[in-house]
């Protein structure tokens, strides 16, 4: 069964990066996009991802209150979050977005090797599917 990634973000450049580089580490990846929480929360209601990569700046809302609203879901509670941000950055930044239950944070610019280790790591975690092409 592959992975289903699910990006929001607002950034085009950096939605096609991710989305490429993501590709390239598991070729069988479904990967979604979402430029708002708005289209998140519609496509979160058709289909329910293994992962969800989340910016904090969303042009209609902020990532954290996006990422409450999805913990208050049991469809969506177990769903590993990572957070990306280029402006959030600072320690309490951090802080508040493992309080509100993200399973990691990154800071723009990301290095993939370490976001797809971290996303290894959480899915495995969560007993989800291998992230491995290959046992």
């Amino acid at each position: 069964m592959p992975i289903k990634i699910l990006i929001v973000d607002d950034d085009k450049n950096f939605i096609d990066t991710l989305e490429d580089g993501l590709k390239l580490k598991n070729a069988d990846a479904e990967v979604a996009v979402a430029k708002s929480a708005r289209e998140a929360l519609n496509a979160l209601a058709v289909s329910v991802p293994s992962v969800i990569i989340l910016d904090i700046q969303l042009p209609d809302m902020h990532g954290i209150e996006f990422l409450r609203v999805i913990r208050e879901s049991s469809r969506l509670k177990k769903v590993p979050v990572v957070f990306i941000s280029a402006k959030y950055t600072e320690p309490a930044d951090r802080s508040e977005a493992m309080l509100a239950g993200a399973g990691a944070f990154f800071s723009k610019p990301i290095e993939i090797d370490e976001l797809w280790k971290e996303l290894r790591y959480l899915l495995s975690r969560a007993e989800g599917p291998s992230l491995d092409n290959k046992k």
